[in-house]
């Protein structure tokens, strides 16, 4: 017993140094780790992000695992939190990303500038920030590099959420996933919206078909005047403070609508359509 339970500790051990692969200043030329390695938990993170870190708690934060690099005078922080599951890493990239930047192909999704970067894979989300002497200086090459070495150590899918594809494109201004009440909505209680030229779009799954009929159910118990639509397996429509005229379906164990549209035809058309887009 002594024996097995002694290759068990050397087996995990292995396993966790293999994890932290990705932790490497190496990753990047010319870089030297300066510090030691640094960790923080949901409890704990306030220390390290102070303000910030509700920004990370909301999209259900695990934990985080960080180090700090130098090259010459300048300095390198590389910090890699996981989340609850690949759509709250996503989530997390998608919220903190610069909208007027391209999405580079890095894991499920990432962005490079002059002095920062930031990518998802799996669950997954890391941050890289440079502090430099000359405020100028690019270092875009040098985190694009690191931001690959990093991607093939880390565990996970590397494409983004499958239901960001079923958002029709046509006027499609951003996407993001809201952790908590879409659209203001405490029964839809996590999901993806996506922001058009005119209204918004969203799309919440639930665990089961049967759960998400029930959701739908008290939803429409919730509006008054509420009518019934032939979308999907089932859907309503109704008129709702500052979300005009609402269409909400149920495709399956998705529940999925548009809101903010110019009238209640238009939302029910809008929606249809969505729910064309859903397996």
């Amino acid at each position: 017993m002594k024996a097995w339970g002694l290759l068990l500790t050397i087996a995990l051990g292995a396993g966790m140094g293999h994890a932290q692969d990705y932790l490497n200043c190496k990753l990047a030329p010319g870089w030297e780790q300066s510090e030691a390695k640094r960790q923080y938990a949901a409890d704990n993170l306030y220390d390290y992000k102070d303000g910030g870190a509700e920004g990370y708690l909301i999209y259900g934060f695990v934990r985080m695992e960080g180090v700090t690099c130098k090259s010459g005078e300048d300095t390198l922080a590389i910090d890699v939190s996981e989340m609850n599951d690949a759509d709250s890493a996503y989530g997390m990239f998608a919220a903190n990303r610069d909208p007027s930047l391209p999405i580079a192909k890095i894991g499920m999704g990432g962005q490079v500038q002059r002095q920062s970067a930031s990518f998802a894979k799996g669950k997954y989300y890391v941050e890289l920030v440079v502090t430099a002497v000359n405020p100028d200086r690019d270092y875009g090459t040098t985190l694009l590099a690191l931001m690959t070495g990093m991607k093939e150590k880390l565990e996970g899918r590397d494409t983004a959420p499958d239901a960001l594809d079923w958002f029709p494109k046509e006027d499609l201004v951003s996407t993001r996933l809201a952790p908590e009440s879409v659209l203001g909505l405490r029964l839809l209680r996590r999901g993806y919206l996506a922001k058009y030229k005119q209204g918004q779009a969203f799309i919440v799954q639930e665990t089961s078909p049967e759960t998400a009929a029930d959701v739908l159910k008290k939803l429409r118990d919730h509006f008054d005047g509420s009518s019934a639509k032939v979308v999907g397996d089932e859907a309503f429509q109704a008129k709702v403070q500052y979300l005009d005229g609402i269409c909400i379906f149920r495709k399956g164990r998705y529940l999925a609508g548009y809101a903010n549209a110019p009238d209640a035809a238009q939302a029910a058309s809008l929606a249809a359509r969505l729910a064309a887009r859903i397996p």
